[in-house]
């Protein structure tokens, strides 16, 4: 680790076990993608979305698997913002938490906005602002109470899962036959659904990005990551099968597909709790993302690239309470001010180079250093590279516009520097 990242401003107390890491990691994935992913991976895939769900899966397997490794040699809070400084050098590591703080702030306010559309649609603004002080206020007394309130909500959104899985194939509708894959699903199709679903899994991150408040990392992030992982894939095929029996073509053109399913399957009166669980799993998904964004913020800070203020840990709750405290003011402002759900494209394109950079960098680790197998950061880059040009143009030209304006800033601020 670089002499800047121990510098000033106080080491993050470890206190996450190997289950409060895969707790946090599902509050991370089990989120309100699979409430809302799902149609619009459909329209793109046809019937290739279950096709479209494993290639996700696979490019999500490698970056896991590289994420944990690195985590494992670089315990500190940052994720591939930290491995990329530490094993491509400091440009690519910086880019990797530009586009990590950037993109994953704006998701912040879409999950937040996400919250208040279910919870109260009248007020959505209001309710959003709401979520965000709530869950800031959470962060800021212990990472303890994160984990506790993120096995809560895993716990209700599971348990909403179920009941939705129950209903849909039990129908006397369902149709198993409507799986298989026809000859609508094209290549771009399937690689566009699996860039929307890919996201669905992206919060193994979250357990990397902690890795400096996990116990014994060697040991936990390595166990943590496939095992949130495998769960989640689990579970998100489950209820894809499950919705597709029901809803078939349909589901391409569902504004709520879980709602819609257990409508369809005849059980009209889950409908309302099958929102309820929406907005917990969103709730989830901001806790779990407000988290991921100001432990790279504290990164950053440590080494001077936002402002070294925000590196401070609070010497009772030992949290990194000013980055914590930034994070939440700016989401809560976004939130309040702008509908910014259809304008998250580019942090899609941006956390797929987050993720290309993170297996670059466990490319490059020796066989002492714990490295993957070949095959599995080759994979993972290839994979993010295809994923991130495969999405929508717009979504492709904004995220490659954010991460031009951080690489000038960085070169202004270097040139200053060396001045």
């Amino acid at each position: 680790m670089s002499a800047t990242s121990t510098a000033a401003g106080g080491r993050l107390a470890r206190r996450l076990g190997v289950s409060d890491a895969v707790v946090i990691g599902l509050g991370s994935m089990i989120g309100a993608g699979i409430f809302a992913a799902l149609a619009p991976a459909a329209a793109a895939a046809g019937s290739g979305l279950l096709l479209g769900l494993a290639v996700a899966a696979v490019v999500a397997y490698c970056n896991a698997t590289s994420s944990a490794r690195l985590a494992a040699r670089y315990p500190a809070s940052g994720g591939a913002y930290v491995y990329g400084r530490e094993r491509l050098g400091a440009f690519w590591g910086y880019l990797a938490g530009w586009g990590f703080v950037v993109g994953k702030t704006a998701s912040c306010a879409a999950m937040a906005l996400t919250v208040g559309l279910y919870a109260w649609p009248q007020q959505a603004h209001a309710v959003a602002v709401a979520a965000v002080v709530a869950l800031t206020a959470v962060n800021y007394v212990g990472v303890q109470k994160s984990a506790w309130l993120a096995r809560a909500i895993v716990a209700v959104v599971l348990a909403v899962l179920a009941g939705v899985v129950v209903a849909c194939l039990s129908a006397p509708s369902a149709d198993l036959g409507r799986l298989s894959v026809g000859g609508d699903a094209t290549v771009v199709g399937v690689l566009q659904a699996a860039g929307l679903l890919f996201f669905a899994f992206a919060g193994f991150a979250r357990i990397a990005t902690l890795g400096e408040e996990v116990r014994d990392p060697a040991r936990t992030i390595p166990r943590a990551v496939p095992l949130a992982l495998g769960i989640t894939l689990m579970v998100y095929t489950v209820v894809a099968v499950a919705v597709l029996a029901v809803l078939g073509d349909r589901l391409a053109g569902a504004a709520a597909p879980l709602a819609d399913a257990v409508r369809a399957a005849g059980w009209p009166e889950l409908a309302p709790v099958v929102r309820v669980g929406a907005a917990v799993a969103a709730l989830g998904s901001l806790l779990a993302l407000i988290l991921g964004v100001s432990r790279t913020t504290l990164a950053m800070a440590r080494d001077r690239h936002l402002p070294h203020a925000l590196a401070a840990v609070h010497p009772r709750f030992q949290v990194p309470h000013r980055a914590e405290l930034a994070v939440g003011v700016v989401v809560a402002t976004v939130a309040a001010t702008a509908d910014v759900r259809t304008a998250i494209g580019f942090s899609s394109f941006a956390v797929l180079v987050y993720y290309a950079i993170a297996n670059a960098s466990a490319w490059t680790l020796s066989t002492a250093e714990g490295r993957p197998p070949r095959v599995v950061p080759v994979v993972g880059l290839a994979g993010c590279l295809v994923l991130a040009f495969a999405l929508p143009l717009q979504s492709v030209l904004g995220g490659a516009a954010v991460l031009a304006v951080g690489a000038a800033a960085y070169g202004i601020r270097h040139r200053l520097t060396r001045r």
